[in-house]
């Protein structure tokens, strides 16, 4: 639907303008806003963001992301989740557990309880191709995970996977990962690992 329009008068006269849904900045300044097609004020005009550049966006106003969340970028350093971005070295799916480990600087690839040394150290909620930077979670829930039988939850011998069940063939790690709070969700807990002999 198009914009109300108005009467204004320009030097001496009198012109029809139609109110703006959208702003354009600076160039828009002192025209009437109209709401938009949702029927609310549209974030160019009440000036909000999703996520914060920092004091570039001083004076802003906070708006929920697309899972009507606030994102982290909005609160203090020490405030939010504890995360890290790394450098996959391999492809990641989402709900994968990882493994940090230094190969020319920190990178991250599936935990492996097949593998000593590749112990699970945190998870990712997005999936991520190789060479790419990957958000790593050192703590929190893992909700990108299906299948899960509510309780303990092992690093498995499927690579970023979790098991009900800990591994016991010779040279698997047994590491305690978690809980699973529900067949989709696992509070990560990073236990030390234990490897078989």
């Amino acid at each position: 639907m198009a914009a109300h329009k108005f009467l204004k008068n320009q030097s001496g006269v009198i012109t029809e303008e139609s109110a703006v849904a959208t702003s354009a900045g600076a160039a828009d300044e002192g025209k009437i806003p109209a709401l938009n097609a949702n029927g609310i004020l549209d974030s160019t005009i009440i000036n909000s963001k999703t996520t914060s550049a920092g004091a570039a966006d001083a004076g802003k106003i906070p708006a929920l992301d697309g899972a009507g969340r606030l994102d982290s970028t909005f609160m203090p350093v020490g405030i939010g989740a504890d995360t890290a971005i790394i450098v996959a070295s391999e492809d990641l799916a989402a709900g994968d557990f990882v493994n940090i480990y230094n190969s020319t600087g920190a990178k991250c690839r599936k935990a492996d309880a097949t593998t000593a040394g590749k112990e699970a150290h945190g998870f990712v909620l997005a999936a991520v191709s190789l060479g790419n930077n990957a958000t790593v979670y050192f703590e929190g829930t893992n909700t990108q995970v299906t299948g899960q039988t509510p309780g303990i939850v092992f690093l498995s011998t499927t690579p970023g996977a979790a098991s009900s069940t800990a591994p016991s063939g010779s040279g698997n790690v047994i590491q305690r990962i978690g809980i699973a709070t529900s067949t989709t969700a696992i509070n990560f807990q990073y236990q030390v690992p234990i490897v078989l002999v």
